[in-house]
């Protein structure tokens, strides 16, 4: 009897693996340029924090 529901439980978890990673969405070519959009504007947006930073030391008179 144990060994019947070993079983049962062994299939039954196999089986919610099994639909749980059929439901993953693939992603689209959209979905890939909005990351690539994202990661282009942070870069971007590093680049300026850090100009703006030369910008104030160099008003300051502190060159690096």
């Amino acid at each position: 009897m144990k060994s019947g529901k070993t079983i049962a439980a062994v299939l039954i978890t196999s089986a919610l693996f099994l639909a749980l990673s059929a439901c993953q969405k693939q992603e689209g070519p959209a979905e890939r340029a909005g990351k690539e959009i994202d990661k282009a504007t942070a870069k971007a947006g590093e680049q300026i924090e850090k100009a703006g930073q030369s910008i104030q030391d160099a008003a300051k008179g502190d060159r690096k």
